[in-house]
C-alpha cells in the first residue's frame, strides 16, 4: 500500500515506521489514523518479515497529538473516534508478536505521547519532551494514558502531569523511568535505537511471549500470572529457537535464533 502521512520502512528485520506530517509536527488526523492502523496491520503480517517494529516521527517532532484542524480527531465525536479508530490501533499495536521501540524525537504530547509510552523500550533525545496536553483544550487524557503513566512514573507525578499540562524533559523524564534510553541529539538517538532494535529483532521467538507476560501482568492476579508463565514457558520450549539457545550455551558460541 502507498502511504502518505506515515511511511513504513524495512530494515533487513526492522520495519520502521514513522508518523510522516512534519508540517503540523505529525498531529494525527483521520488519514493518518488510517494509515498507521493499515502499516501495523501490515508489520504484523508474518510475510512482512519483521521482528522488530520501530516507532518515530520524521522531522522536529514525534507526534504532537491529534490534529484539531481535523474534525476526525476533536470535538464531540472525539469519544467516538477511540472507540472506532484508535482503540483497535492501540490493541494490535499491544497484542504484536514482536517487540515494539519507540525513539521520541521532538515532541510527544497527547495521544503522541501515549504511543510514545506503548515502547517496550522508550528511547528519546535531549531533543525531546512529554506533554499531557489535554487540559490545555478542555479534554481528558486518552490512548491508554491513564492506564500506562501512573504504572510508569507513580499516580502523584501523572495526576500532576495532567491535571497542569506542563511539558516533562525528556531529561526528566529519563530520571522517572519513563524513558529508557536517553541520547544527546536526534542522530545519536535514531543510531542507537536502530541498534536496540536490531538486537530484538534478531533475539528468540519467546521475547514476543516476555512481552505478553509483562503486558497481562498488569490485569493478572498473582495465581493467574504464574499460570500464564507456565503456559507461555511450555510454549517457548517448543521452539526452534529454545533447541539453539541451549546448543549455543553448550557450544560456548553465539545464538543465532531464528525468530521460531
Amino acid at each position: 500500500m502507498a502511504y502518505e502521512r506515515v511511511s513504513l520502512e524495512f530494515d533487513g528485520n526492522v520495519a520502521v515506521l514513522k508518523f510522516n506530517h512534519p508540517e503540523v509536527l505529525n498531529a494525527i488526523g483521520g488519514q493518518m489514523l488510517g494509515e498507521l492502523t493499515e502499516a501495523v496491520r501490515e508489520v504484523a503480517n508474518p510475510s512482512s518479515g519483521a521482528r522488530c517494529l520501530l516507532l518515530t516521527g520524521e522531522g522536529r517532532g514525534f507526534s504532537s497529538g491529534a490534529n484539531l484542524a481535523d474534525r476526525a480527531g476533536s470535538g464531540s465525536g472525539a469519544g467516538d473516534t477511540l472507540r472506532g479508530g484508535y482503540h483497535p490501533l492501540l490493541l494490535a499495536i499491544r497484542d504484536l508478536q514482536m517487540p515494539l521501540v519507540t525513539a521520541v524525537n521532538g515532541a510527544a504530547a497527547g495521544v503522541g505521547m501515549s504511543f510514545a509510552m506503548m515502547g517496550d523500550i522508550v528511547c528519546a533525545s535531549k531533543n525531546a519532551f512529554f506533554m499531557q496536553a489535554f487540559a490545555r483544550i478542555g479534554l481528558v487524557p486518552d490512548g491508554g494514558a491513564t492506564f500506562l503513566l501512573p504504572r510508569m512514573i507513580g499516580w502523584s507525578r501523572a495526576v500532576e502531569l495532567s491535571l497542569l499540562a506542563e511539558r516533562l524533559p525528556a531529561e526528566k523524564a529519563f530520571e522517572w523511568g519513563l524513558v529508557n534510553r536517553l541520547y544527546d541529539d536526534n542522530a545519536a538517538l535514531m543510531d542507537g535505537a536502530m541498534g536496540i532494535a536490531r538486537q530484538l529483532a534478531n533475539g528468540p521467538r519467546s521475547l514476543a511471549l516476555i512481552r505478553r507476560a509483562y503486558w497481562d501482568t498488569w490485569t493478572n492476579g498473582y495465581e493467574q500470572q504464574l499460570d500464564l508463565e507456565a503456559r507461555l514457558q511450555t510454549e517457548a520450549g517448543r521452539t526452534s529457537d529454545f533447541g539453539e539457545g541451549v546448543a549455543a550455551f553448550l557450544e560456548k558460541r553465539d545464538a543465532k535464533f531464528k525468530g521460531q
